[in-house]
Protein backbone atom coordinates (compact mmCIF):
# COMPACT_ATOMS: atom_id res chain seq x y z
CA UNK A 1 0.00 0.00 0.00
CA UNK A 2 1.33 3.46 -1.10
CA UNK A 3 1.86 5.55 1.88
CA UNK A 4 -0.24 8.85 2.08
CA UNK A 5 0.30 12.29 0.49
CA UNK A 6 -0.99 14.92 2.15
CA UNK A 7 -1.70 18.06 2.52
CA UNK A 8 -2.71 20.16 5.55
CA UNK A 9 -4.40 23.38 4.42
CA UNK A 10 -6.18 26.11 5.95
CA UNK A 11 -5.83 29.92 6.47
CA UNK A 12 -3.01 31.56 8.43
CA UNK A 13 -2.88 30.52 12.31
CA UNK A 14 -4.97 27.71 11.83
CA UNK A 15 -2.58 25.45 13.03
CA UNK A 16 -1.39 23.70 9.72
CA UNK A 17 2.28 23.43 10.88
CA UNK A 18 1.68 22.33 14.18
CA UNK A 19 -0.83 19.53 13.24
CA UNK A 20 1.25 18.79 9.91
CA UNK A 21 4.26 18.04 12.61
CA UNK A 22 2.48 15.85 14.57
CA UNK A 23 0.91 14.49 11.34
CA UNK A 24 4.05 13.23 10.17
CA UNK A 25 5.39 12.08 13.21
CA UNK A 26 1.97 9.85 13.88
CA UNK A 27 2.40 8.18 10.04
CA UNK A 28 6.06 8.25 10.47
CA UNK A 29 6.63 10.44 7.58
CA UNK A 30 8.71 13.65 6.53
CA UNK A 31 7.12 16.79 6.93
CA UNK A 32 7.64 19.80 4.75
CA UNK A 33 6.38 23.17 6.03
CA UNK A 34 5.12 24.95 2.79
CA UNK A 35 6.05 28.95 4.32
CA UNK A 36 9.89 27.05 4.31
CA UNK A 37 9.70 27.08 0.45
CA UNK A 38 8.34 30.32 -0.30
CA UNK A 39 10.73 33.22 -2.02
CA UNK A 40 12.58 35.58 -0.22
CA UNK A 41 10.55 37.81 -2.33
CA UNK A 42 7.50 36.60 -1.30
CA UNK A 43 8.16 36.50 2.57
CA UNK A 44 9.04 40.21 2.47
CA UNK A 45 5.58 40.64 0.50
CA UNK A 46 3.59 39.07 3.23
CA UNK A 47 5.92 40.19 5.78
CA UNK A 48 5.03 44.09 4.54
CA UNK A 49 1.61 43.09 4.80
CA UNK A 50 0.80 42.19 0.80
CA UNK A 51 -1.29 39.30 -0.09
CA UNK A 52 -0.16 37.25 -2.92
CA UNK A 53 -1.51 37.07 -5.91
CA UNK A 54 -2.23 34.05 -8.03
CA UNK A 55 1.25 34.77 -10.29
CA UNK A 56 3.10 35.01 -7.15
CA UNK A 57 2.07 31.82 -6.29
CA UNK A 58 2.62 29.84 -9.08
CA UNK A 59 6.81 29.23 -8.62
CA UNK A 60 5.89 28.61 -5.04
CA UNK A 61 2.83 25.58 -5.80
CA UNK A 62 5.15 24.24 -8.44
CA UNK A 63 7.78 23.73 -5.81
CA UNK A 64 5.40 21.86 -3.95
CA UNK A 65 3.92 19.78 -6.58
CA UNK A 66 7.52 18.64 -7.66
CA UNK A 67 8.07 17.87 -4.15
CA UNK A 68 4.73 15.91 -3.77
CA UNK A 69 5.46 13.54 -7.53
CA UNK A 70 8.66 12.78 -6.47
CA UNK A 71 7.69 11.68 -2.57
CA UNK A 72 4.96 9.59 -5.20
CA UNK A 73 7.40 8.64 -7.60
CA UNK A 74 9.50 6.84 -5.12
CA UNK A 75 6.74 5.52 -3.41
CA UNK A 76 7.14 7.43 -0.10
CA UNK A 77 4.91 9.11 1.60
CA UNK A 78 4.83 13.13 2.71
CA UNK A 79 3.08 15.51 5.03
CA UNK A 80 3.01 19.28 3.43
CA UNK A 81 1.32 22.49 5.35
CA UNK A 82 0.27 24.91 2.63
CA UNK A 83 -2.62 26.91 3.18
CA UNK A 84 -3.57 26.13 -0.87
CA UNK A 85 -6.68 28.44 -0.24
CA UNK A 86 -8.34 28.03 -4.35
CA UNK A 87 -9.48 24.85 -5.93
CA UNK A 88 -6.89 26.10 -8.80
CA UNK A 89 -3.90 25.72 -6.18
CA UNK A 90 -4.65 22.29 -5.19
CA UNK A 91 -4.94 21.43 -8.67
CA UNK A 92 -1.05 22.04 -9.35
CA UNK A 93 -0.56 20.38 -6.04
CA UNK A 94 -2.26 17.37 -6.94
CA UNK A 95 -0.62 17.24 -10.54
CA UNK A 96 2.26 15.84 -8.25
CA UNK A 97 -0.26 13.59 -6.70
CA UNK A 98 -3.01 12.38 -7.72
CA UNK A 99 -4.04 10.87 -4.88
CA UNK A 100 -3.35 13.43 -2.85
CA UNK A 101 -5.49 13.56 0.70
CA UNK A 102 -6.75 17.12 2.13
CA UNK A 103 -6.71 17.88 5.43
CA UNK A 104 -8.54 21.26 6.13
CA UNK A 105 -8.33 23.29 9.51
CA UNK A 106 -11.56 24.97 9.71
CA UNK A 107 -12.05 27.97 12.13
CA UNK A 108 -13.75 31.52 12.96
CA UNK A 109 -11.68 34.41 11.94
CA UNK A 110 -12.00 35.71 15.38
CA UNK A 111 -9.87 32.53 17.08
CA UNK A 112 -7.02 32.93 14.26
CA UNK A 113 -6.74 36.49 15.00
CA UNK A 114 -6.31 35.82 18.27
CA UNK A 115 -3.85 33.16 17.85
CA UNK A 116 -1.74 34.70 15.07
CA UNK A 117 -1.54 38.01 17.19
CA UNK A 118 -0.10 36.11 19.65
CA UNK A 119 2.58 33.89 17.29
CA UNK A 120 6.20 34.70 17.91
CA UNK A 121 8.89 34.72 14.90
CA UNK A 122 6.33 34.15 11.81
CA UNK A 123 5.97 36.76 9.05
CA UNK A 124 2.62 36.33 8.24
CA UNK A 125 0.76 39.69 10.04
CA UNK A 126 -2.73 39.32 11.26
CA UNK A 127 -3.46 42.24 8.85
CA UNK A 128 -3.21 39.53 6.08
CA UNK A 129 -6.13 37.46 7.40
CA UNK A 130 -9.14 39.00 5.70
CA UNK A 131 -7.43 38.67 2.34
CA UNK A 132 -6.69 34.85 2.99
CA UNK A 133 -10.83 34.54 4.20
CA UNK A 134 -11.72 36.29 1.06
CA UNK A 135 -9.48 33.49 -0.90
CA UNK A 136 -10.34 31.10 0.47
CA UNK A 137 -12.40 28.03 -1.38
CA UNK A 138 -13.42 25.61 1.13
CA UNK A 139 -12.31 22.12 -0.20
CA UNK A 140 -15.45 20.33 -2.45
CA UNK A 141 -16.84 17.03 -1.74
CA UNK A 142 -14.74 15.42 -4.83
CA UNK A 143 -11.25 16.89 -3.76
CA UNK A 144 -10.92 13.75 -0.68
CA UNK A 145 -10.85 15.85 2.01
CA UNK A 146 -11.07 15.80 5.85
CA UNK A 147 -12.45 18.81 7.77
CA UNK A 148 -11.70 19.38 11.02
CA UNK A 149 -12.90 22.57 12.97
CA UNK A 150 -9.65 23.66 14.89
CA UNK A 151 -11.35 24.18 18.53
CA UNK A 152 -10.54 20.56 18.63
CA UNK A 153 -6.66 20.03 20.00
CA UNK A 154 -3.91 19.23 17.59
CA UNK A 155 -3.74 15.65 19.23
CA UNK A 156 -7.63 15.48 18.72
CA UNK A 157 -7.34 16.29 15.30
CA UNK A 158 -4.25 14.12 14.33
CA UNK A 159 -5.82 11.26 16.14
CA UNK A 160 -8.97 11.62 13.96
CA UNK A 161 -6.66 12.17 10.75
CA UNK A 162 -4.56 8.55 11.57
CA UNK A 163 -8.16 6.59 12.19
CA UNK A 164 -9.48 8.24 8.72
CA UNK A 165 -6.30 6.96 6.91
CA UNK A 166 -6.04 4.22 8.28
CA UNK A 167 -9.63 2.92 7.34
CA UNK A 168 -9.32 4.36 4.30
CA UNK A 169 -12.57 6.81 5.65
CA UNK A 170 -14.41 8.08 2.13
CA UNK A 171 -14.65 12.01 2.27
CA UNK A 172 -16.66 14.75 1.32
Amino acid sequence: MQPPLVVVMGVSGSGKCTIGRQLANALELPFLEGDDVHSPENVERMRSGQALNDEQRREWLASLSERLACACRDGRGLVVSCSALKRSYRDVLRRGAPGLRLVHLRAERGLLAERSASRQGHYMPVSLLDSQFATLEPPGTDEAALTYDVVQSPENIVQAVVLALVRGQPVG
